[in-house]
């Protein structure tokens, strides 16, 4: 992900200039770190002729960034602030106030504080979008907050443009998958764009053998079948994983739903996990079954912020300290544990095909699901540590597969998640995004729960 800021350091015109320069710069230098391309320009005082006010302005917009950081080393009369975040004020801001020093056991301040204290309820009322932040004395810098920002608006911008391929409607009759087009466009900017299981099927039948077989070739290379899976199977899912794939590029898709259970398995009698496999791994789209819209879009801004697939969970059973939560059919490598494994087995009406029981990867792990009721949008955010259990889901062929699963010990309680949980489907991310997640949904005004 290519993270990239503006930054522009502040001090007043008679506070020690060597000081400030440095804590500016030790303070840009910490922030290029974390791997944040910057845009800069030199520190800005409040001098008489405005002279570093047009020169920061002109150094700034020589480049484009996401996020503006507003860094003050020492106090600033406001005014030359605003004079330049006012020429960017549609872009998410950090407000940083520096700190002084200890030295010969007293304290030493250039007052950053003052400067900040009066610019914080300013940045508001002018409806600027941005956190404030400060240093301590004796503590490291705030990088972390400052990169989760920076991930959250990053984000903003990236999503802008993409969109979400629907192969079908409403699978299964479900409700919690349906979508609000225009308040989605207007919120994020993402595009829901359908195409017809026929245009999959007719282009399957064009697709030339030396593909096929070339993919064919690669998973059974690549793959551990603990129970052999028919080969013409194989090639079908192959023909029309190569359809969509075609459907994706040209229409640009960075998602993909299928109808699964009213289209793929009951209309052409192909479990499609084979399908979403491929999709995942080699085209690296986000994918989720039964036109879970807001479940995709989900995927999207985990992806977008994270990096990581955005892999799609589904609850199996609450217990007083977790939850299991499994999927029956797939997940993408990304989030196994050692080599992908898959099998044959039968569920119910739905005989044959191919099934993944790779293990998953345990850990730290964020579960994150955005919902809406009409135009307004909320997000439930967890956080808790995945773990092994045996288990399986009634209705398979015996001995039962072992699907992919974890048990959540979720960081918070149980019954105050199952009391906020809004959907069937949740997108996990390894580690702790809650924070970048949140700023995310600041950005766009949207309810975390």
């Amino acid at each position: 992900m290519n993270l990239k800021a503006g930054f522009v350091g502040f001090g007043e015109i008679n506070s020690p200039k060597q000081l400030i320069e440095n804590k500016c710069r030790s303070a840009l230098d910490g922030v290029k770190s974390l791997g944040i391309e910057m845009v800069t320009t030199d520190v800005v005082t409040d001098d008489a002729r405005g002279e570093d006010v047009i020169r920061a302005i002109r150094d700034l917009r020589k480049s484009t960034f996401d996020v503006l950081i507003v860094c003050l080393a020492g106090w600033i009369p406001s005014h030359a602030v605003i004079a330049i975040t006012s020429e960017f004020k549609y872009k998410p801001m950090i407000l940083w106030g520096l700190c002084g020093d200890r030295e010969n056991g007293r304290i030493v301040t250039a007052a950053a504080q003052a400067g900040t204290t009066a610019l914080r309820k300013v940045f508001d009322d002018l409806g600027y979008r941005f956190v404030y932040i400060y240093n301590i004395i004796g503590k490291p810098l705030p990088l972390d907050r400052i990169r989760s920002f920076v991930l959250g608006a990053t984000a903003l911008k990236s999503l802008e443009q993409a969109k979400v391929g629907m192969m079908g409607f409403r699978d299964m009759k479900l409700y919690n998958t349906l979508y609000e087009g225009l308040s989605l466009k207007a919120f994020l900017g993402v595009e829901v764009e359908f195409f017809e299981m026929l245009e999959m099927v007719q282009l399957s039948e064009k697709i030339e053998d030396r593909q096929v077989q070339e993919i064919l070739l690669k998973i059974k290379r690549e793959w551990e079948f603990i129970k052999p899976v028919d080969d013409a199977f194989l090639i079908k899912g192959i023909t029309y994983y190569l359809a969509i794939k075609k459907i994706a590029e040209e229409n640009h898709f960075d998602a993909i739903s299928l109808k699964d259970v009213d289209g793929m398995k009951k209309i052409l009698h192909f479990p499609p996990a084979l399908i979403f496999m491929l999709l995942s791994d080699e085209i690296k789209v986000c994918t989720i079954p039964e036109n879970d819209v807001m479940g995709a879009v989900t995927q999207l801004i985990v992806k977008h912020i994270t990096g990581q697939c955005g892999a799609y969970f589904e609850f199996y059973e609450f217990f007083e300290r977790s939850l299991l939560v499994g999927v029956p059919d797939y997940v993408p490598s990304e989030v196994v544990d050692g080599k992908v494994t898959v099998t044959s087995a039968a569920f119910g009406g739905v005989s044959g095909g191919l099934l993944n029981i790779s293990t998953v990867r345990t850990g730290k792990l964020t579960m994150v699901r955005l919902s809406n009721t009409g135009d307004q949008y909320t997000m439930h955010i967890c956080t808790g540590d995945g773990r092994l259990r045996s288990w399986e889901e009634a209705g398979w062929d015996q001995p039962a597969p072992q699907l992919p699963s974890l048990e959540i010990f979720l960081d918070s309680s149980i019954d105050e998640f199952s009391q906020k949980v809004s959907g069937q489907h949740y997108i996990i991310a390894y580690g702790d995004y809650t924070q970048a997640l949140a700023d995310f949904c600041y950005l766009k005004n949207i309810k975390v729960v």
